[in-house]
Protein backbone atom coordinates (compact mmCIF):
# COMPACT_ATOMS: atom_id res chain seq x y z
CA UNK A 1 0.00 0.00 0.00
CA UNK A 2 1.18 3.50 -0.77
CA UNK A 3 2.83 5.30 2.14
CA UNK A 4 1.51 8.78 3.00
CA UNK A 5 3.49 11.73 1.74
CA UNK A 6 5.54 13.72 4.25
CA UNK A 7 5.65 16.87 2.09
CA UNK A 8 4.36 20.20 3.31
CA UNK A 9 1.17 21.73 1.95
CA UNK A 10 1.64 22.61 -1.71
CA UNK A 11 5.22 21.25 -1.89
CA UNK A 12 5.78 19.24 -5.04
CA UNK A 13 8.26 16.50 -5.81
CA UNK A 14 10.44 17.13 -8.85
CA UNK A 15 9.25 15.21 -11.90
CA UNK A 16 12.04 12.91 -13.07
CA UNK A 17 10.04 11.22 -15.83
CA UNK A 18 10.23 7.79 -14.20
CA UNK A 19 8.35 8.10 -10.89
CA UNK A 20 4.65 7.45 -10.38
CA UNK A 21 2.74 10.65 -10.93
CA UNK A 22 -0.49 9.60 -9.18
CA UNK A 23 -1.00 7.23 -6.24
CA UNK A 24 -4.36 6.53 -4.60
CA UNK A 25 -5.12 4.20 -1.71
CA UNK A 26 -8.36 3.64 0.22
CA UNK A 27 -9.95 6.72 -1.35
CA UNK A 28 -13.62 7.22 -0.55
CA UNK A 29 -15.90 9.95 -1.86
CA UNK A 30 -19.67 10.46 -1.81
CA UNK A 31 -21.86 13.09 -3.44
CA UNK A 32 -24.60 14.03 -0.94
CA UNK A 33 -28.31 13.99 -1.61
CA UNK A 34 -31.30 11.63 -1.60
CA UNK A 35 -29.87 9.72 -4.58
CA UNK A 36 -26.25 9.91 -3.50
CA UNK A 37 -23.39 8.55 -5.58
CA UNK A 38 -20.18 7.18 -4.04
CA UNK A 39 -16.84 6.11 -5.47
CA UNK A 40 -14.29 3.85 -3.77
CA UNK A 41 -10.71 3.38 -5.04
CA UNK A 42 -8.59 0.92 -3.09
CA UNK A 43 -5.21 1.03 -4.85
CA UNK A 44 -4.36 2.89 -8.05
CA UNK A 45 -1.06 4.09 -9.55
CA UNK A 46 -0.30 6.03 -12.74
CA UNK A 47 3.31 6.23 -14.01
CA UNK A 48 4.70 9.49 -15.35
CA UNK A 49 4.76 10.36 -19.06
CA UNK A 50 2.05 7.87 -20.05
CA UNK A 51 -0.98 8.44 -22.22
CA UNK A 52 -3.97 6.80 -20.56
CA UNK A 53 -7.53 6.43 -21.81
CA UNK A 54 -10.16 5.93 -19.09
CA UNK A 55 -13.40 4.43 -20.37
CA UNK A 56 -16.76 3.48 -18.97
CA UNK A 57 -20.47 4.03 -19.66
CA UNK A 58 -22.23 7.31 -18.96
CA UNK A 59 -22.96 7.75 -15.27
CA UNK A 60 -20.24 5.32 -14.19
CA UNK A 61 -18.29 7.99 -12.27
CA UNK A 62 -15.60 9.01 -14.76
CA UNK A 63 -16.12 12.73 -14.15
CA UNK A 64 -16.12 12.17 -10.39
CA UNK A 65 -12.80 10.35 -10.73
CA UNK A 66 -11.34 13.28 -12.67
CA UNK A 67 -12.68 15.73 -10.08
CA UNK A 68 -10.86 13.80 -7.36
CA UNK A 69 -7.68 13.58 -9.41
CA UNK A 70 -7.67 17.34 -10.12
CA UNK A 71 -8.61 18.34 -6.59
CA UNK A 72 -11.91 19.91 -7.59
CA UNK A 73 -13.36 17.80 -4.76
CA UNK A 74 -11.54 16.17 -1.84
CA UNK A 75 -12.00 12.55 -0.73
CA UNK A 76 -13.74 11.91 2.56
CA UNK A 77 -10.91 9.56 3.49
CA UNK A 78 -7.85 7.87 2.05
CA UNK A 79 -4.55 8.90 0.49
CA UNK A 80 -4.44 10.73 -2.87
CA UNK A 81 -0.92 11.66 -3.91
CA UNK A 82 -0.19 13.72 -7.03
CA UNK A 83 3.38 14.68 -7.89
CA UNK A 84 4.44 13.67 -4.39
CA UNK A 85 1.83 15.81 -2.61
CA UNK A 86 -1.10 14.31 -0.70
CA UNK A 87 -3.77 16.61 -2.10
CA UNK A 88 -6.38 15.12 0.24
CA UNK A 89 -4.66 17.00 3.06
CA UNK A 90 -4.61 20.39 1.33
CA UNK A 91 -7.02 23.19 2.09
CA UNK A 92 -9.53 24.17 -0.59
CA UNK A 93 -7.45 27.20 -1.55
CA UNK A 94 -4.24 25.17 -1.68
CA UNK A 95 -5.88 22.54 -3.91
CA UNK A 96 -7.07 25.28 -6.26
CA UNK A 97 -3.55 26.69 -6.52
CA UNK A 98 -2.05 23.20 -6.97
CA UNK A 99 -4.50 22.47 -9.80
CA UNK A 100 -3.79 25.79 -11.53
CA UNK A 101 -0.04 25.20 -11.38
CA UNK A 102 0.22 21.53 -12.32
CA UNK A 103 -2.93 20.59 -14.31
CA UNK A 104 -4.04 21.52 -17.79
CA UNK A 105 -7.72 20.65 -18.22
CA UNK A 106 -9.68 20.25 -21.46
CA UNK A 107 -13.36 20.25 -20.52
CA UNK A 108 -16.00 18.38 -22.48
CA UNK A 109 -17.81 21.62 -23.35
CA UNK A 110 -14.45 23.48 -23.52
CA UNK A 111 -15.60 26.19 -21.01
CA UNK A 112 -14.10 29.04 -23.02
CA UNK A 113 -14.89 32.68 -22.24
CA UNK A 114 -17.37 33.23 -25.10
CA UNK A 115 -16.65 36.91 -25.73
CA UNK A 116 -12.97 36.83 -24.89
CA UNK A 117 -10.37 36.81 -27.64
CA UNK A 118 -8.61 33.62 -28.67
CA UNK A 119 -5.34 34.75 -27.07
CA UNK A 120 -7.05 35.87 -23.84
CA UNK A 121 -8.62 32.43 -23.50
CA UNK A 122 -5.31 30.63 -24.01
CA UNK A 123 -3.51 32.87 -21.50
CA UNK A 124 -6.21 32.57 -18.82
CA UNK A 125 -4.46 29.90 -16.64
CA UNK A 126 -1.37 32.09 -16.33
CA UNK A 127 -3.35 34.60 -14.25
CA UNK A 128 -3.49 32.14 -11.36
CA UNK A 129 0.06 30.86 -11.03
CA UNK A 130 3.36 32.71 -11.33
CA UNK A 131 5.40 29.53 -11.94
CA UNK A 132 3.31 28.46 -14.90
CA UNK A 133 3.49 31.99 -16.31
CA UNK A 134 7.27 31.90 -15.92
CA UNK A 135 7.50 28.59 -17.78
CA UNK A 136 5.35 29.99 -20.59
CA UNK A 137 7.73 32.92 -21.09
CA UNK A 138 11.01 30.99 -21.18
CA UNK A 139 11.41 31.34 -24.96
CA UNK A 140 9.70 34.66 -25.53
CA UNK A 141 6.53 36.48 -24.54
CA UNK A 142 3.50 34.59 -23.29
CA UNK A 143 1.56 35.84 -26.32
CA UNK A 144 4.17 34.32 -28.63
CA UNK A 145 3.91 31.02 -26.78
CA UNK A 146 0.12 31.09 -27.11
CA UNK A 147 0.40 31.64 -30.87
CA UNK A 148 2.98 28.85 -31.16
CA UNK A 149 0.70 26.39 -29.36
CA UNK A 150 -2.30 27.34 -31.48
CA UNK A 151 -0.30 26.86 -34.68
CA UNK A 152 1.09 23.52 -33.51
CA UNK A 153 -2.48 22.38 -32.83
CA UNK A 154 -3.54 23.34 -36.34
CA UNK A 155 -5.14 26.74 -35.69
CA UNK A 156 -3.49 29.64 -37.47
CA UNK A 157 -4.83 32.85 -35.94
CA UNK A 158 -3.90 35.33 -38.71
CA UNK A 159 -7.37 35.13 -40.24
CA UNK A 160 -9.08 35.04 -36.83
CA UNK A 161 -7.57 38.17 -35.29
CA UNK A 162 -10.05 40.01 -33.09
CA UNK A 163 -12.64 37.24 -33.23
CA UNK A 164 -14.28 36.00 -30.04
CA UNK A 165 -14.27 32.30 -29.29
CA UNK A 166 -18.08 32.30 -29.58
CA UNK A 167 -17.70 32.78 -33.34
CA UNK A 168 -15.36 29.80 -33.81
CA UNK A 169 -16.32 26.35 -35.07
CA UNK A 170 -16.38 23.43 -32.65
CA UNK A 171 -13.07 22.15 -33.99
CA UNK A 172 -11.47 25.60 -33.60
CA UNK A 173 -12.81 25.94 -30.04
CA UNK A 174 -11.37 22.53 -29.25
CA UNK A 175 -7.90 23.67 -30.31
CA UNK A 176 -8.14 26.84 -28.24
CA UNK A 177 -9.13 24.74 -25.23
CA UNK A 178 -6.18 22.42 -25.82
CA UNK A 179 -3.73 25.33 -26.13
CA UNK A 180 -5.10 26.76 -22.88
CA UNK A 181 -4.50 23.43 -21.15
CA UNK A 182 -0.97 23.12 -22.50
CA UNK A 183 0.35 26.63 -21.94
CA UNK A 184 2.94 26.90 -19.19
CA UNK A 185 3.86 23.21 -19.49
CA UNK A 186 1.71 21.69 -16.72
CA UNK A 187 2.81 18.20 -15.73
CA UNK A 188 -0.65 16.61 -16.10
CA UNK A 189 -3.12 17.06 -18.97
CA UNK A 190 -6.67 15.96 -18.16
CA UNK A 191 -9.24 15.75 -20.94
CA UNK A 192 -12.92 14.98 -20.34
CA UNK A 193 -14.55 13.69 -23.56
CA UNK A 194 -12.84 16.40 -25.68
CA UNK A 195 -13.46 14.65 -29.00
CA UNK A 196 -17.09 13.63 -28.51
CA UNK A 197 -18.42 16.20 -31.01
CA UNK A 198 -15.91 15.35 -33.77
CA UNK A 199 -15.95 12.72 -36.49
CA UNK A 200 -13.34 9.95 -36.40
CA UNK A 201 -10.86 11.57 -38.79
CA UNK A 202 -10.88 14.81 -36.84
CA UNK A 203 -10.61 12.89 -33.56
CA UNK A 204 -7.47 11.13 -34.79
CA UNK A 205 -5.91 14.34 -36.08
CA UNK A 206 -6.60 16.22 -32.86
CA UNK A 207 -5.15 13.47 -30.64
CA UNK A 208 -2.01 13.25 -32.76
CA UNK A 209 -1.44 17.00 -32.38
CA UNK A 210 -2.26 16.98 -28.66
CA UNK A 211 0.10 14.10 -27.91
CA UNK A 212 2.93 15.63 -29.93
CA UNK A 213 2.73 18.81 -27.86
CA UNK A 214 2.33 16.90 -24.56
CA UNK A 215 5.36 14.74 -25.38
CA UNK A 216 7.39 17.85 -26.10
CA UNK A 217 6.41 19.23 -22.68
CA UNK A 218 7.01 15.90 -20.89
CA UNK A 219 3.40 15.85 -19.68
CA UNK A 220 1.25 12.93 -18.57
CA UNK A 221 -2.12 12.70 -20.36
CA UNK A 222 -5.28 11.09 -19.05
CA UNK A 223 -8.41 11.30 -21.17
CA UNK A 224 -11.91 10.14 -20.38
CA UNK A 225 -14.10 8.81 -23.17
CA UNK A 226 -16.83 6.27 -23.70
CA UNK A 227 -15.26 5.50 -27.11
CA UNK A 228 -12.90 2.57 -26.55
CA UNK A 229 -12.01 2.63 -30.27
CA UNK A 230 -9.69 5.55 -29.48
CA UNK A 231 -7.51 3.20 -27.45
CA UNK A 232 -4.96 2.69 -30.22
CA UNK A 233 -3.70 6.24 -29.60
CA UNK A 234 -2.86 5.54 -25.95
CA UNK A 235 -0.23 3.64 -23.99
CA UNK A 236 -2.91 2.12 -21.78
CA UNK A 237 -6.68 1.76 -21.70
CA UNK A 238 -8.33 1.49 -18.29
CA UNK A 239 -11.95 0.76 -17.50
CA UNK A 240 -13.26 2.67 -14.49
CA UNK A 241 -15.02 -0.43 -13.16
CA UNK A 242 -11.62 -2.15 -12.89
CA UNK A 243 -10.12 0.52 -10.62
CA UNK A 244 -13.11 1.89 -8.71
CA UNK A 245 -16.39 0.73 -7.19
CA UNK A 246 -19.35 3.04 -7.79
CA UNK A 247 -22.51 2.85 -5.68
CA UNK A 248 -25.80 4.68 -6.08
CA UNK A 249 -28.36 5.05 -3.30
CA UNK A 250 -32.05 4.79 -4.09
CA UNK A 251 -34.23 7.73 -3.13
CA UNK A 252 -35.98 7.37 0.20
Amino acid sequence: MTQPSTRNEGEVAPADGTSDIVKMSDVRFRWPGPRSFSLAINDFILPARERVLLTGPSGAGKSTFLSLLCGIVAPESGHLEVLGTDTAKLSNAARDHFRAEHFGIIFQMFNLLPYGSIIDNVLLPLNFTAKRRERASQKGSIEEEALRLLASLGLETEDLHGMSTASLSVGQQQRVAAARALIGRPEIIVADEPTSSLDRDRQDAFLDLLFAEATEAGAFVIMVSHEETLGSHFDRVLRLEDIAVATRSAAA
